[in-house]
């Protein structure tokens, strides 16, 4: 019995060993790394959207909202084109690299990037299959496949995305969750993909009331 268990134990002891070994080390830290600087100035860029704090912070760089929007936005753009292309070669060299190769949170990095890029089309298919290899968290794929769909004038999926435009017919109702292709339904679908929130309880999180919107009254 106690030869057993030893075995047991020992068996236990290699398979973790076996696991950490599989870590990409040195990957890993790369991407807690880029992801520090996809995040660098985006939470004041946040606040500079927020008229309250807008002043203040502006007020601290000696220019208007407008221009310290401009110069965030530079500065963040600049980080965000080298992040971009270091994850390229990051995706030529290993694929997407999930949980199994860097572990969490790592494996979102790279779902940063690209979601803070222009070429989600580009790798939207490779999000798809790491989720559904459960190599990245799926809501995160949902989240990038409704961006792309909006981007493209379409119903989005899950009703993460708002926007802040007039509609068609030229009234303006602040911003609004983009159209939802069977909004009824969605809170099934955002269940089923993991999202801790109803699209409800998402859009307050992101200062809009929610309502259902149509897509012909935006095009």
């Amino acid at each position: 019995m106690r030869k057993g268990t030893l075995v047991i134990l020992f068996t236990m002891i290699l398979g973790i060993a076996c696991d950490q070994h599989r870590i990409n080390v040195v990957l890993k830290k790369q991407l807690d790394s880029v992801m520090l600087l996809d995040q660098k100035y985006r939470d004041t860029l946040s606040l500079l959207m927020n008229p309250q704090k807008a002043d203040s912070i502006s007020k601290s760089l000696s220019f208007g909202p407008g221009h310290a929007m401009t110069h965030y936005w530079t500065l963040q753009n600049r980080i965000d084109s080298l992040n971009v292309i270091f994850i390229e070669e990051v995706f030529e060299k290993y694929g997407y690299p999930g949980k199994s190769l860097v572990d969490t949170p790592a494996n979102e990095s790279a779902w940063y990037i690209i979601q803070h890029s222009k070429k989600i089309h580009q790798y939207l298919p490779m999000m798809k299959k790491a989720a559904e290899a459960n190599e990245l968290p799926f809501q995160l794929y949902g989240k990038m496949l409704d961006r792309e769909l909006t981007n493209e004038g379409k119903e989005q999926i899950y009703g993460t995305q708002g926007v802040c435009r007039p509609l068609k017919n030229g009234k303006n109702i602040g911003c609004y969750i983009w159209p939802i292709k069977d909004a009824a339904k969605v809170n099934e679908r955002r269940k089923k993909a993991g999202f801790e929130q109803t699209v409800e309880q998402n859009a307050t999180k992101i200062a809009i009331v929610y309502k259902v919107i149509k897509l012909d009254e935006v095009r």
